[in-house]
């Protein structure tokens, strides 16, 4: 085996691993998914980086998405001070590291996409437009609904925990409804949407690599906001760069490394640089001399 596969193998194994090992930390109350109740302890108060369901059995701490709604929505709302701020300090020293390697949902997402099943390439007509979505998402339904809407109770609900989110039905709802005859008794309409969506996810997520990440998770937009100005940053050495196009077709997000390679669309995940034949790609918070990004050209 070349040096180069032994390379790519190694850097594909270690984000796995981190991956898993993510997930457990997150999701680590292992009773509660025997017993079929969430965890309550103290540490339920702390936002975790990712999108990460509150109500998963084993979850033990909360989605910041989640709790950003809840302060908005709430009957005494309040300036979400606490999840902005810790949202926007994940968002300046690792940017999309966090969709890259510490969600869980995201590496569902992966896990799937390895299935054998015919890939498909998402039209760029279709899929620049696309990727404005999960901004629209961020801001109506995470924003604007829950901070703005009218009800009767004056209690706004988490709009898009509620209507949309697939990593909520998928750690949260499925594993509480397989555990608790009665909440399956209660199931109804808005549970069969929610795992449309999800089933939805899933399929897609069968021929094209992250559809939820791309098009549809409003922390994703977040994260995105801070990828260019980031601590922790791509890097593109344009001397040793052979155009061979490999980081390219390698991309899980479609980024069009070698013109802009610090993309908000890029998820750090690693996979360009260990394809790369020549070591031209490198990554991490420090800047090696030598070594720049790339400005970007003209469309």
């Amino acid at each position: 085996m070349s040096g180069m596969h032994r390379h790519r193998l190694r850097g594909l194994s270690l984000q796995r691993i981190v991956q898993l090992l993510s997930a457990a930390l997150f999701n680590g109350y292992a009773i509660g998914f025997q017993k079929g109740r969430i965890f309550t302890g103290g540490s339920k108060a702390v936002c975790v980086p990712v999108l990460n369901c509150y109500s998963c059995p084993g979850a033990l701490g909360a989605c910041p998405i989640g709790a950003l709604q809840a302060a908005l929505g709430g009957m005494k709302r309040h300036f979400p001070f606490y999840v902005l701020g810790m949202l926007m300090l994940f968002g300046v020293v690792l940017g999309r590291v966090v969709c890259g390697l510490l969600c869980p949902f995201g590496l569902v997402q992966d896990l799937i996409h390895k299935i054998p099943f015919p890939k498909a390439e998402v039209p760029r007509r279709i899929d620049r437009p696309a990727r404005y979505v999960k901004y629209v998402v961020l801001l109506v339904l995470v924003v604007l609904l829950p901070a703005f809407a009218l009800t009767d109770t004056g209690v706004r609900p988490p709009y898009f925990c509620q209507y949309v989110c697939p990593a909520g039905t998928l750690e949260g709802g499925i594993p509480l409804m397989l555990a608790d005859p009665m909440l399956r008794g209660l199931a109804g309409t808005l549970f069969q949407w929610k795992v449309l969506v999800l089933l939805g996810v899933v399929l897609l997520s069968l021929c094209v690599h992250r559809p939820f990440c791309r098009y549809l998770c409003p922390l994703g937009a977040f994260y995105s906001l801070f990828n260019r100005f980031s601590f922790f940053q791509m890097r593109l050495d344009e001397s040793r760069c052979v155009g061979c196009g490999r980081c390219e077709r390698s991309c899980p997000m479609a980024v069009e490394v070698t013109r802009d390679i610090n993309s908000p669309e890029c998820i750090r995940c690693g996979k360009c640089r260990s394809v790369c034949p020549t070591g031209a790609i490198s990554s991490g918070f420090a800047v090696s001399a030598g070594e720049k990004s790339p400005r970007r050209r003209p469309e």
